[in-house]
């Protein structure tokens, strides 16, 4: 697998691993990192739903029910609230603590490829797998958004770094044990931040590559009785307590959230079945030219004891297939399989990778014109120019899409020079320029960002919301404004995704419309004021019905009203 004819002169070689240019583009790339977990805003859906209910686990002192608005929230286990829970007792309340659990989970990721490349294959193919995970705009990209499917990756890698560490050949007694139970732990951690597929998805692949490499063996070194003990002791006492404290979860959790979501269109996340195409040739940028030729490298692997390639070629296409043919998609659905692409992907370019490199290159400089174009054609784009209000947000991305395309550009046309005579050197160019340009993208989006979240109103909604008033969410949940309020909403109409716990707690919401507008009127003649975030469909019915309110803000997405119909007084300054 090591050709060690091909010299290479880059930072990244067992020779230069401690120079000065390795470890200064070591924190460069870290202080980025963390400097962006906190530079945006909390994004609906997910991020502003996981930081909210880590947020009232923190207030209300439950860590055994999970809840969202107040409501009962069983979805997924608990594993990633808790992390956030936990950040936030430490550091309080804040963008880059509630990203910071997944800004982890993903550096884990990194770590854990390139110490399993180090270990299993060499130096060098440790140093360049983790290089190529840290730079794909999926994983790099999704490491600083606040959802689950990155915690879960992270863990899902330590299940399959812990199992090639454990299997490599030469692995000592000690070794096998120990990786098998980092494997073990990482399916258990798996299963406690999304579910079952923590644990399935492993085994199917397990049970997949027993049978491509008949390597039936296996199957005794897995060191079953101490890892399903380990697996247990860490799943068994959630289950355990939010069972007893919940008897209507069982159900829901292993039957709705599992099987029916598996098989229906329950959830409204379905799409065709080539769905994820897109988002793996996205995802996988910069190494879009290099990505198909690693994998058909895993499958001409020479056999041996064990063969890794074989597993991460596995790992990669049935994740991505069981992904694929389920009826319930979304982008990041695929991240588990970036880890075992970074590892295939620098045990390919082990060997002189000119074509490969070259076509690589050649796409990131595709990209960046596609980019340049976009901006310089942008009065011309339909999506840009779509409405007055959204109009100067799209603007204000530009200027960002333009320095991500120059990056591109230059670094496509850079690499491309330097391909032939220094392989290495080429990849981090392309690296560094996935990276930054990736970044960069997400850094710009904020303005968007931050109109989808409605964070434009806080000062407006603060100046009037009291931590008793009652704050209703008529015909949509806000997944962002909650956390930023530090204030729960009672649903009106739309029950949202919390419609089973509003199943077992019915008097949390108001299902009618008509009870809405009655419990406004009772309100405004008890002299109570109360706060409405609304649909903007919504408002021209209730002004039918005659319900009287006064706006306190708004945009296309959202009205906020107060059933105080006259403004506060200014406070009259004095001399």
């Amino acid at each position: 697998m090591t050709n060690p004819s091909h010299a290479s002169t880059l930072p990244g070689t067992s020779s230069k691993l401690f120079s000065i240019w390795f470890w200064l583009s070591v924190i460069v790339f870290l202080g980025i990192w963390f400097y962006m977990l906190g530079a945006r805003t909390l994004v609906p859906t997910d991020e502003g739903r996981y930081a909210e209910m880590a947020r009232e686990m923190v207030a209300t002192g439950d860590w055994v029910t999970p809840r969202l608005n107040a409501i009962k929230y069983f979805e997924k286990p608990p594993l990633q609230t808790w992390m956030n829970a936990l950040t936030f007792e430490a550091f309080g309340l804040g963008e880059w603590q509630a990203r910071l659990w997944t800004g982890l989970s993903a550096l884990f990721g990194i770590f854990l490829v390139g110490y399993t490349g180090t270990k299993v294959v060499n130096q060098r193919v440790g140093v360049t797998s983790a290089v190529v995970l840290a730079s794909s705009f999926w994983w790099a990209g999704f490491g600083h958004v606040n959802t689950l499917d990155m915690g879960l990756s992270g863990m899902m890698t330590l299940a399959l770094c812990g199992l090639l560490l454990g299997q490599r050949d030469g692995a000592s007694p000690a070794e096998q044990r120990n990786g098998m139970l980092l494997c073990w732990l990482g399916m258990a951690l798996a299963t406690m931040s999304k579910g079952l597929m923590g644990f399935v998805l492993p085994g199917a692949v397990l049970v997949l590559y027993t049978v491509a490499a008949r390597d039936w063996r296996i199957w005794l070194r897995l060191h079953l009785i101490k890892g399903l003990l380990l697996f247990f002791v860490v799943t068994t006492p959630w289950f355990v307590l939010v069972s007893q404290a919940n008897p209507e979860f069982p159900h829901f959790f292993f039957i709705h959230e599992h099987w029916e979501r598996f098989t229906s269109k329950v959830h409204h996340r379905d799409g065709p079945a080539y769905y994820f195409i897109p988002m793996l040739i996205v995802g996988i940028f910069p190494w879009l030219g290099i990505v198909f030729q690693s994998l058909w490298g895993g499958v001409k692997q020479q056999a041996s004891t064990f063969q890794p390639g074989k597993i991460l070629l596995i790992w990669a296409a049935f994740i991505f297939f069981f992904f694929s043919i389920s009826s319930s998609k979304l982008p990041s659905y695929i991240l588990p399989i970036f880890p075992a692409l970074a590892l295939l992907i620098a045990m390919y370019l082990e060997r002189p990778a000119l074509r490969s490199i070259t076509a690589t290159s050649a796409l990131m400089t595709i990209f960046g014109l596609g980019g340049f174009g976009m901006w310089m054609f942008s009065d011309k784009l339909s999506f840009i120019n779509q409405n007055n209000f959204e109009q100067p947000l799209h603007q204000a991305y530009l200027p960002y899409i333009l320095v991500a395309s120059l990056i591109m550009i230059g670094a496509g046309i850079g690499a491309w020079r330097l391909v032939r005579d220094k392989q290495h050197q080429a990849v981090w160019v392309l690296a560094w320029a996935g990276f930054l340009s990736g970044q960069i993208l997400m850094l710009g989006y904020e303005p968007l960002g931050a109109y989808r979240a409605g964070t434009k109103h806080l000062a407006a909604i603060k100046a009037e919301l009291t931590p008793e008033m009652r704050l209703y969410a008529v015909d949509q949940y806000e997944q962002a404004l909650p956390f930023y309020l530090r204030h729960t909403t009672i649903l009106v109409k739309h029950p949202d995704e919390m419609e089973f716990g509003l199943q077992q707690e019915p008097q949390l919401w108001i299902p009618k419309l008509d009870d809405f507008v009655t419990k406004w009127r009772e309100l405004q003649t008890s002299n109570v004021t109360a706060m409405a975030i609304l649909n903007p469909d919504v408002y021209p019915e209730l002004i039918k019905q005659g319900m009287t309110m006064r706006i306190i803000a708004q945009d296309p997405r959202r009205i906020i009203v107060s059933s105080k119909l006259a403004a506060p007084n200014p406070t009259t300054p004095t001399n």
